[in-house]
């Protein structure tokens, strides 16, 4: 049907005076003896559109004022009687397109973001969800920009996978025979399956994104990936979306380069795009969020070893759950305390150990660390995982030997560095835990649509 989007409804001055059709659903509404109001949005932009109705030109009007029903409306645009920079809609005709029922669960009290969890259909018509998914679509669309003006192929890699890129075993397995006693090994079960071999959904395509990165100098993935980890934690889901750049020709220092201009070239987005939604998290999630952000784009992020950083945290005198140890994974209270209080802006913690990374990571000279980095930022933690990959064959092999990992299995993957190896590097970003950094969101199933967690697939 023709309406006008409510978006343009705002933004363009010419529509004054004019008439036109919206529609959308009721966010709220109130009442009076000649006069009632509606706030209604279309899911175009955060703020609701005013519609004043003259109860003197309908009759019955009950039906229109339900909160969640759906509205066709004409009328005149008019400047807001109330706030000169706003304006509203004298309606001429009002056409329910949706009824809805007294009892739908967004009356107009305010929510637990607990409790909206548990109706993920309908949250997204709150204002908080409108926000984030919002600020979602513009981070997804400036990885894309950031990507292809700096040449980067676009590539898609499998998520159906026969190796796990991690080395941790944490994968969902991918069958089409389900449970059965019918088998007397593992061996036989697989050999009988879809692929006749273990299958299983891919927790990175970083794997087949090197073999891209071996033709095309620069590309980068941007999908979903699964891990089966059952990390009941604010920070982790079972299915999210990753960016994984590959860059062929670069070393440590390079891929550090790009991933600072990545991060800072979103949130340059965010603060252009969506100016209203970042006011609103700045309110209602995060005071003197726009202020950190806007400070983060204007300044160099902090880069730090691993070394260096387990010493402060030593020294600190704090006491954290976790011990502090040369050699320990860093947790995320260590995590946020190097970039909340040590470093108090995102950091790029370099040279881990190599027994606590992964078997790919290019060993440093050292023979204890690898050349890899995890980027801190206040608020969330790690958001980019990254590092140089092991481009010397007898050292690639030799940390698949140590781990006893299947040579068979990567034979493709061992192949690159026999035909034409170059230095690479690479790193993935979670795109939730982006979007919690920029809208001050503090939990990750609050940032997607249809969180899936330990014990939940609603």
């Amino acid at each position: 049907m023709k309406h006008t989007d409510i978006v343009d409804v705002f933004s363009d001055p010419a529509l004054i005076g004019t008439e036109l059709t919206v529609c959308g659903w009721v966010r709220t509404s109130r009442d009076s003896k000649t006069m009632a109001f509606i706030e209604l949005n279309d899911g175009t932009t955060l703020p609701h559109l005013q519609i004043v109705i003259d109860k003197a030109n309908f009759g019955e009007i009950a039906d229109f004022l339900r909160l969640g029903t759906s509205l066709k409306v004409t009328g005149t645009l008019v400047t807001s009687a109330v706030a000169a920079d706003s304006v509203e809609i004298n309606a001429a005709e009002i056409a329910v397109l949706g009824e809805c029922p007294p009892e739908y669960p967004l009356q107009k009290k305010r929510h637990t973001l607990e409790y909206l969890r548990t109706i993920p259909h309908l949250r997204v018509r709150t204002n908080t969800f409108n926000a984030v998914f919002r600020v979602r679509s513009v981070v997804s669309a400036a990885i894309h920009e950031f990507f292809q003006a700096r040449h980067f192929v676009y590539v898609h890699t499998p998520l159906i996978t026969a190796s796990d890129c991690e080395g941790a075993g944490e994968m969902f397995n991918v069958t089409t025979i389900g449970y059965s006693n019918q088998y007397q090994s593992e061996e036989e079960y697989y050999a009988d399956d879809f692929f006749g071999r273990r299958a299983s959904l891919s927790v990175s395509g970083q794997l087949e994104g090197e073999v891209a990165a071996m033709a095309f100098g620069k590309i980068y993935t941007f999908g979903p990936s699964f891990r089966a980890e059952k990390s009941n934690t604010p920070r982790h889901v079972a299915e999210f979306w990753h960016v994984e750049p590959e860059v062929a020709f670069a070393e440590l220092p390079d891929i550090i380069e790009i991933a600072e201009a990545l991060i800072k070239h979103i949130i340059r987005s965010v603060l252009e795009k969506c100016p209203e939604e970042m006011k609103f998290f700045d309110a209602r999630f995060e005071k003197g969020l726009i202020e950190k952000l806007e400070a983060v784009v204007s300044h160099d992020f902090a880069v730090m070893t691993y070394t260096e950083a387990i010493e402060k945290l030593k020294q600190s005198g704090e006491q954290f759950q976790y011990p502090v140890e040369w050699g320990a994974d860093l947790m995320t209270e260590h995590e946020r305390y190097i970039s909340e209080v040590i470093c108090k802006k995102p950091v790029f913690l370099t040279d881990y150990p190599k027994e606590i990374k992964s078997f790919y990571m290019k060993q440093n000279p050292d023979g204890k660390t690898v050349a890899a980095t995890d980027l801190l930022v206040p608020g969330v933690g790690e958001i980019i995982g990254c590092s140089e990959r092991e481009a010397d064959l007898e050292k690639l092999l030799d940390a698949m030997k140590a781990r006893n990992m299947s040579i068979e299995e990567y034979e493709y993957y061992i192949a690159l560095r026999r035909f034409g190896s170059v230095p690479h590097s690479g790193f993935g970003l979670g795109l939730e835990r982006m979007i919690m950094y920029v809208t001050g969101m503090s939990n990750i199933r609050d940032v997607i649509l249809y969180p899936r967690t330990v014990g939940n697939i609603s």
